[in-house]
């Protein structure tokens, strides 16, 4: 990987495209700690309590929506946006036809996208200023009205939502990678100093066990980062064999060739898709003043949500699996394949073209889905069972931030290797 790095630094044009990501990535981390007007910074810490929706969200923000400063929403607006983008494309026959126009219809989408995350942004933002407004975290000066006070934050919080979206866009268009990712990542990595001070703040705790369990999360930190690079590289490799065939005086085809089809085909995109869904109560009940610290049939039903619930973790787990066949069904087309291969003069050996073919790739695709589904299931709800057996929750940014922060890293190397050879070869006229 640093060989990468090194190789792509010494291109001038790949040098400024990485300084040019990382002077993004300072400017987001700028934004993360500009404050927030008629908010207390303290209380809201206080609010992002362990093993809750705001606890994750901070995590991904790295420590933004913890802090109440300007980034406090993040890119999660826009990834609940492209979410319900996809699946208004596939719904609606209008938006579909959109999409197959090309580079215009995937610009029309992108705006629609925008817009729509820029509602989402208000919505989550009012519901944020609710609960901090019950909870206490909203402080208000002489002369400024709550309602001043309100449109200040909520329209803060939006803007800069709005702004992360900008950011992310000039990584894509001038930078390294995808911008949405590259500020995931950056947010998620700049949590791992606290997590670890936290880590090691846990063993003057209880230090019988806390002498054990401390470095018995290091130890499963490195074992889970292993066993996510193995399952995202991963794959399932068809063969596929083409036909030789004469034209004039020359014979094409003939050569052996395959069908990848990977194992975490769909990345994090599940686990994204089960989180949208997980928190929307807690999103709707915050929106009406509920918080969960009180008694009641709703607050009691808010605390059944809190990520370390066992019903939590059922549900999470059944939805990852179910939204991994829905994405990669929606990416992938066993018919569209068998026909293109028949029309290349390919088959898959001991398989008749046709029919026959798009049933063997369906059956692999769903073999391989369900063993990609219940690896992401199993990272994703891991640091719930650990959390609740040993009572310990140093595993807190495991699990999506980990598939997150390595899929990243490793699209990151894929591009700038392949960004590096196709500037450094010197091709067959030299």
């Amino acid at each position: 990987m640093f060989e990468v790095f090194g190789n792509a630094w010494k291109v001038p044009d790949l040098r400024r495209k990485m300084l040019y990501t990382v002077m993004i990535l300072v400017v987001f981390r700028l934004g993360s700690s500009i404050f927030v007007p008629f908010l207390d910074p303290t209380r809201i810490a206080a609010l992002v309590g362990e093993g809750t929706l705001l606890e994750f969200m901070n995590t991904i923000t790295g420590g933004a929506l913890g802090n109440g400063t300007l980034f406090a929403m993040s890119i999660t607006p826009f990834i609940n946006a492209s979410i319900i983008m996809q699946l208004l494309v596939v719904a609606l026959p209008p938006l579909e036809r959109i999409q197959k126009e090309g580079d215009e219809g995937r610009k029309k989408i992108n705006t629609i996208t925008k817009f729509v995350a820029l509602g989402i942004a208000l919505f989550q933002a009012s519901a944020f200023y609710i609960s901090l407004r019950n909870y206490g975290a909203v402080t208000y000066t002489d002369g400024v009205s709550g309602f001043i006070a309100m449109i200040t934050i909520v329209g803060s919080f939006a803007a800069g939502a709005s702004l992360i979206i900008w950011l992310g866009d000039r990584i894509s268009e001038n930078g390294i990678g995808n911008g949405v990712s590259m500020l995931l990542f950056a947010g998620i990595v700049s949590r791992i100093p606290n997590s670890i001070m936290g880590l090691f703040k846990q063993m003057s705790v209880e230090r019988t066990q806390n002498y054990v369990l401390v470095p018995l999360i290091l130890v499963i930190y490195i074992a889970m980062i292993a066993f996510v690079v193995l399952m995202t590289q991963a794959e399932r490799r068809i063969p596929v064999q083409y036909a030789k065939r004469v034209v004039g005086r020359k014979m094409y085809g003939g050569q052996s060739s395959h069908i990848p089809i990977k194992v975490a085909m769909a990345g994090v995109m599940p686990i994204i898709f089960a989180m949208s869904i997980m928190s929307l109560p807690q999103t709707i009940l915050y929106f009406f003043g509920i918080d969960g610290n009180k008694e009641g049939f709703w607050d009691g039903f808010l605390r059944a949500f809190n990520q370390n619930t066992l019903i939590y973790g059922v549900l999470y787990f059944v939805m990852i699996i179910g939204f991994n066949y829905f994405y990669i069904a929606m990416q992938y087309n066993p018919v569209e394949i068998a026909n293109n291969l028949k029309k290349n003069n390919g088959a898959i050996p001991g398989i008749r073209p046709g029919k026959p073919t798009s049933d063997f790739i369906q059956s692999s695709l769903s073999k391989i889905t369900l063993i990609g589904a219940i690896f992401l299931g199993f990272i994703a709800i891991f640091p719930i069972i650990f959390t609740n057996v040993t009572k310990v929750s140093g595993l807190a940014m495991g699990g999506t931030t980990l598939l997150i922060v390595v899929g990243v890293a490793l699209e990151t190397v894929r591009t700038l290797e392949s960004m590096t050879m196709m500037r450094s070869h010197k091709g067959f006229l030299e």
